[in-house]
């Protein structure tokens, strides 16, 4: 069975009808667990104390806002190159969840700021980056809305992607490119050495996970809307023709 099976509309939602209420199932009981286990069930941090137990928010939020932009890259390489519909329809249905976590990341990131450095906001390189990457997430929702011919807005939503990857880059980076700066490192890594204590590892990755499928989950689900959309729009169009 091939993939691009399913960049046939009918096939899409005939997949996703079935797939949305599993994901979103898991979604909520990976979300419980995890967040119960984290806040509830951990320890306080010798240096940070409680506030470290934002890192079951912040951290997922954080790395779903990246790659939720990084989806949203690939899927409109895919249209600019093979011009599947939904895959330009997927593109748009994402954004609106990708600048959900990141507004969710830069708020939390304030939050676990504010104790630690003294201050809710800091020109940090990664910091600084993470807020182009909103600002971008922003215009590529206004340039979809902006424009009438969803063809049109596709091509240049796409390109406008292409662009706002770097910055989707640098959030994810920006620790590694410039050692200065308040912000710590990944929390996460290859390396076990530098990952967070067992204690706070294996609760953040089950919150991990339910960040990830409630993503998947909200995005097939707003595709679903994206193609009935076109749909309606398109007997519009034949409604005024006739």
């Amino acid at each position: 069975m091939s993939l691009w099976e399913y960049a046939n509309p009918a096939r899409f939602m005939a997949t996703t009808a079935r797939a949305v209420p599993v994901l979103g199932g898991a979604a909520a009981l990976c979300l419980l667990v995890g967040l119960v286990w984290g806040f509830f069930f951990t320890p306080e941090d010798y240096r940070q104390g409680s506030t470290v137990k934002i890192i079951y928010l912040h951290v997922p939020a954080a790395l779903m806002a990246i790659n939720a932009w990084l989806m949203m890259l690939v899927a409109s390489l895919v249209w600019l190159i093979r011009r599947h519909h939904v895959s330009a329809l997927a593109a748009k249905a994402a954004a609106p969840v990708g600048v959900t976590m990141t507004l969710i990341a830069l708020f939390t990131g304030a939050v676990w700021g504010q104790p630690m450095w003294g201050t809710w906001w800091a020109w940090d390189p990664r910091l600084t980056s993470f807020l182009i990457l909103f600002l971008f997430y922003l215009g590529y929702m206004a340039l979809w809305a902006a424009i009438d011919d969803p063809d049109t807005a596709a091509d240049l939503t796409g390109v406008l992607c292409l662009v706002g990857s770097v910055f989707a880059v640098l959030s994810r980076y920006a620790v590694n490119f410039w050692n200065q700066g308040l912000h710590q490192g990944a929390s996460l890594s290859l390396d076990a050495e530098e990952n967070v204590a067992d204690v706070f590892y294996y609760p953040l990755l089950v919150a991990i996970a339910g960040f990830v499928l409630l993503f998947v989950a909200l995005v097939l689900l707003r595709t679903r809307t994206e193609i009935r959309l076109r749909r309606l729009h398109a007997l519009r169009l034949r409604e005024r023709a006739a």
